[in-house]
């Protein structure tokens, strides 16, 4: 069954499900959205998700699915990056549901308001606030790697995958990434798995505008 996957590229979220989708080799059509111009809120857009959001994945039948954690488990699902023991599997999911309560609201909210909004925005009032809540979310992370090389079990999988899409590029929001040695183990480990592919460049006003948060 062929799929086509709207998204936008610098999104971690979308990155997500393009990694998985690069490395089980299935085939897709990839359409750029540019939510950060207002894409998502056109009458087409919203036909198609009326959340408004990227992800959006779509089969040849035409059915939807968004959220881009459930995308990962609807295409790992049968591979091996998804357990099939039930309690392993529980506990990879644990690790996607901490991605999205507890580590994408900081580290991915702190990137987008250093990169997508302007120099004078009153958002910038809670990046002090975001990058708190995203050290203790690393400390987390940090202190499961040093006693485990995944988060889904004992092979890389897709709450490695849901975990690295926001914390690879964390530095763009101002959290830096130089106190966490098994952090940084563990990225180079996902770096290094077969056809990985890397998070798009930003372009340069984004460049600019994280350059002048730092």
């Amino acid at each position: 069954m062929s799929i086509t996957v709207h998204g936008f590229s610098p999104s971690g979220n979308c990155h997500k499900v393009r990694l998985l989708l690069e490395q089980l080799g299935r085939p897709y059509t990839w359409v750029e959205v540019r939510s950060d111009q207002g894409a998502t809120r056109t009458p087409e857009f919203l036909a198609i998700n009326p959340n408004a959001k990227v992800p959006v994945l779509v089969r040849e039948d035409g059915a939807v699915l968004t959220e881009s954690n459930a995308m990962l488990c609807w295409l790992a699902d049968g591979t091996d990056f998804l357990p099939a023991d039930p309690w392993a599997r529980a506990q990879a999911l644990s690790w996607m549901f901490f991605e999205q309560y507890s580590h994408e609201p900081c580290i991915a909210v702190a990137r987008f308001i250093c990169g997508w909004t302007p120099l004078d925005s009153p958002r910038r009032s809670e990046l002090p606030r975001l990058r708190e809540r995203a050290h203790a979310a690393l400390a987390v992370m940090e202190r499961h790697l040093a006693t485990h090389d995944w988060f889904t079990g004992d092979r890389y999988g897709i709450a490695d995958i849901a975990l690295f899409a926001y914390t690879a590029p964390a530095e763009e929001g101002g959290v830096s990434l130089a106190d966490y040695p098994a952090i940084n183990a563990w990225l180079d480990r996902v770096r290094a798995t077969p056809k990985f592919v890397a998070l798009p460049d930003n372009d340069h006003e984004v460049r600019a505008r994280i350059a002048a948060s730092a």
